[in-house]
């Protein structure tokens, strides 16, 4: 299963950089409490740990946008890419089972642990190569 559709990587990897950029990373950069907003999150009335915990992931997840633009872009640490993703996915969901389990996140981050898991899948289909090398 690994490496099925590595032909397709690039384009993978292109696309899932594209969405998780403009879903993901820009919004939670930018206006951290807008994005928690729509995610149904509780806002406190101080805000600023909340700004400032949100702006950190964001930028978080523009060094994971940035490895991905380097490898679609140069060809260069291209499977590099997709392990820094398959630590990313494997901890997303871990953060989000947690959450859901002690009932302390809204629907729509408990709902997010089948689109961790979808990614991890995808991830491990278009992985650039038959084989993990460490």
């Amino acid at each position: 299963m690994l490496g099925y559709y590595a032909q397709y990587s690039h384009l993978y990897l292109t696309t899932l950089m594209v969405v998780t950029t403009l879903f993901f990373a820009l919004p939670i950069f930018i206006a951290p409490i807008a994005w928690a907003r729509a995610m149904r999150w509780t806002i406190p009335e101080h805000q600023h740990l909340a700004i400032y915990f949100g702006r950190c992931l964001g930028a978080f997840i523009l060094v994971v946008e940035a490895t991905m633009l380097r490898s679609v872009t140069t060809g260069t640490s291209f499977s590099y890419a997709f392990d820094v993703l398959f630590v990313v996915f494997a901890l997303m969901f871990v953060v989000h089972v947690y959450g859901a389990l002690k009932r302390i996140q809204p629907i729509t981050e408990t709902l997010e642990i089948g689109f961790w898991m979808i990614l991890f899948v995808l991830n491990t289909l278009f992985y650039p190569a038959t084989s993990i090398t460490l």
